[in-house]
């Protein structure tokens, strides 16, 4: 066999033979030998002193190309925590005497804290509490959002309305008897806060015993829910999209789906590198909130989809082998156990896999994915 032979494709018998002949060879060089069975083998020849040099073998395996979807991904990071966390001040001034325990769940009718050992109880509502409730009072929704809180606590048997009359006076009554309060029929400014619903009590800020002001702050709060919070860079704005689906990796290792709920407008904030930068605040529902489990707060991976290929061929990326300088190829295995150079043509990478287009490429054959 002459040495140009050593670079075609062949059976093994034939390439076997070349470690029993001695070759001499002024310029040292490295030939590789793919040899059938997925199995490289590297022949170092020549060097100063003519003497062949120990032969490397280099692990090999064989994959199929595979034909079907692609999808990229481009993954920001991101901080999981419980959404919507929100200040909420005294409405009246005096002595803290109650405060809840951090961690702990407010519901409709509980109590948040305590002023002058009077509490201060959670009602539901899309509107801050701006005035008491009394008798007179002009028409306004925080009437209806009171109304509709004690319908669902059992005090008020009519249709809520936007109207303060002598039967909103009757359910407030029976609210203050049912819970220990002086019995008036009126709830002075501060007594209830509105929220959208339930709230975890996320941090105290202040202590019993304080003199607090009105507007002094309290409790820090948050929803009940986990969201995942994503500062895009603004060359990455068209990632996210409300309704689009990401993949979430979380700390445990595992990896759970999530659904962008909103894309705020661009704000500019400190670099990392001291400049300024511009972002694209965006908030992730998880599909699962039970996936979380028990994290409290945790930084996670967001991985966005990008760009998609269906109906294309792919290869593990490490099935690729450089050509020259500017083209790529796949080594195929044929039925015999021989293999053969196929150039191709790189499309999309994405998961670990490259697209690829070639002459007679098609799917499942077999091509050499070195190991090692």
């Amino acid at each position: 066999m002459e040495l140009d032979d050593i670079g075609r494709d062949g059976p093994i018998a034939h390439r076997s033979r070349l470690r029993k002949r001695p070759l001499l060879i002024a310029t040292a060089c490295t030939l590789t030998v793919v040899v059938g069975g997925g199995v490289t083998a590297a022949f170092a020849i020549g060097g100063s002193d003519d003497k062949p040099q120990q032969s490397k073998h280099v692990a090999a395996a064989t994959a199929p190309i595979t034909k079907g979807t692609l999808q990229g991904v481009s993954s920001a990071t991101g901080t999981l925590a419980f959404g919507g966390a929100r200040s909420i001040p005294s409405g009246i001034g005096g002595t803290v005497t109650a405060l809840p325990a951090p961690g702990a769940t407010v519901k409709l009718g509980g109590s948040l804290f305590a002023i002058d050992n009077q509490p201060t109880y959670l009602m539901y509502g899309g509107l801050p509490a701006w005035r008491s409730f009394e008798s007179g009072m002009r028409d306004g929704p925080d009437i209806k959002a009171l109304e509709q809180s004690l319908t669902t606590l059992g005090f008020f048997d009519r249709t809520p309305d936007e109207v303060f009359t002598w039967q909103t006076v009757s359910a407030i009554q029976r609210w203050q008897k049912a819970t220990g309060q002086e019995v008036t029929g009126s709830i002075p400014l501060g007594r209830i806060v509105f929220a959208a619903g339930e709230v975890r009590v996320a941090e105290l800020n202040a202590s019993v015993g304080q003199q607090t002001a009105p507007g002094g702050p309290l409790i820090t709060v948050t929803d009940l829910a986990k969201i995942v919070s994503v500062n895009l860079k603004l060359a990455d704005q068209q990632l996210a999209t409300v309704g689009a689906k990401v993949s979430i990796d979380l700390p445990n290792g595992k990896s759970t789906s999530g659904t962008v709920t909103s894309v705020g407008v661009p704000t500019e904030q400190d670099g990392s590198n001291g400049g300024k930068e511009v972002i694209i605040p965006v908030v992730i529902s998880l599909d699962d909130p039970a996936a979380a489990g028990d994290l409290q707060q945790a930084t996670v991976t967001v991985r966005f989809p990008t760009d998609k290929r269906d109906n294309v061929l792919s290869v593990p990326v490490g099935a690729l082998l450089a050509l020259d300088g500017n083209r790529f190829g796949v080594e195929v295995v044929r039925p015999d156990g021989t293999t053969t150079r196929v150039p191709v043509t790189t499309g999309l990478f994405a998961g670990g896999r490259v697209e690829i287009s070639g002459d007679g490429l098609k799917a499942n054959q077999k091509v050499v994915v070195p190991t090692s």
